[in-house]
């Protein structure tokens, strides 16, 4: 397998022998490959492990959408979700655009990746988070914990993962499936990364509405409400959450921009929740 990483001496299984120093885990590659690398020396392959990409989850106390790390943009775009999740098609759709890549990154970047890789403008990120996903994950030893998506990425390219281990699978839950999302994305150019994101749940039986920020944030922030939010609620709410050193900055965006743009896209989508009716 050819790489373009000079310091890399090979390539092998994920789980072919113990993890060393200057070990690192390959799903696409799509990241891995974009910045030099010099500490790594081996590429420990996980789609050796021939995980399903997408599969209706068999454990009958959490039904839901396994989505494994290493599924492909490309894959989960395809997925057709039943009919009892209306509103996850065009939340998956959505998320994939936001990458705005080609059909070739598309085919070889993987979910896990992108939430490995924790970037603010992490399409994948906003998706499972807003999905109320868990993450399974194990090390080399068989070892599993399951910790929540929210939970997941700590700051810019920090996550809770330890070096030996590795995300293996993103369980979505039925009962957040169920129910009905909406998503307002911007950014400083039409085809532009990803600077402020906004994705809302409403709870189908209670009307309960949850809210999460991605892009514009160091990492997820995220409120929820047991019914749909008042006018101008949603901007309170976000202001008590988000200390102004977590607004992020780039060339993206400014940080004051950003902000603005989150507190619009919030009751953009506050307002497309709350024209949905619950039974």
């Amino acid at each position: 397998m050819p790489v373009d990483l000079f310091t890399v001496q090979d390539v092998i299984a994920a789980d072919a022998d113990a993890w060393r120093e200057g070990d690192r885990w390959l799903g696409g590659g799509t990241h891995l490959f974009a910045q030099p690398q010099p500490q790594v020396r081996r590429l420990r392959d996980l789609t050796t492990l021939a995980w399903p990409p997408l599969r209706v989850s068999p454990d009958p106390g959490e039904p839901g959408l396994d989505v494994a790390a290493t599924c492909t943009v490309a894959e989960l775009s395809r997925y057709a979700p039943p009919p009892c999740w209306p509103s996850l098609g065009p939340l998956i759709r959505d998320c994939c655009d936001a990458f705005l890549a080609s059909f070739k990154v598309w085919n070889v970047a993987t979910v896990g990746g992108n939430l490995c890789a924790a970037l603010p403008a992490g399409p994948m990120i906003s998706l499972v988070t807003a999905a109320a996903g868990s993450c399974l994950i194990r090390d080399l030893a068989g070892r599993q914990r399951r910790v929540p998506a929210t939970g997941l990425v700590r700051d810019v390219g920090v996550t809770v993962l330890r070096p030996d281990e590795y995300l293996h699978t993103i369980r979505l839950p039925a009962r957040v499936l169920g129910g009905r999302f909406a998503l307002r994305r911007a950014s400083l150019h039409p085809l532009g990364r990803s600077a402020a994101l906004v994705v809302g749940h409403r709870d189908p039986d209670t009307g309960a509405v949850t809210l999460w920020v991605t892009a514009a944030t160091r990492r997820p922030v995220g409120v929820a409400l047991p019914g749909p939010p008042r006018p101008g609620e949603l901007a309170e709410l976000l202001d008590a959450r988000i200390p102004a050193a977590d607004w992020y900055d780039d060339v993206h965006g400014l940080p004051a921009w950003r902000r603005r743009m989150t507190l619009r896209l919030a009751e953009q989508v506050r307002a497309e929740l709350a024209r949905v009716t619950a039974p």
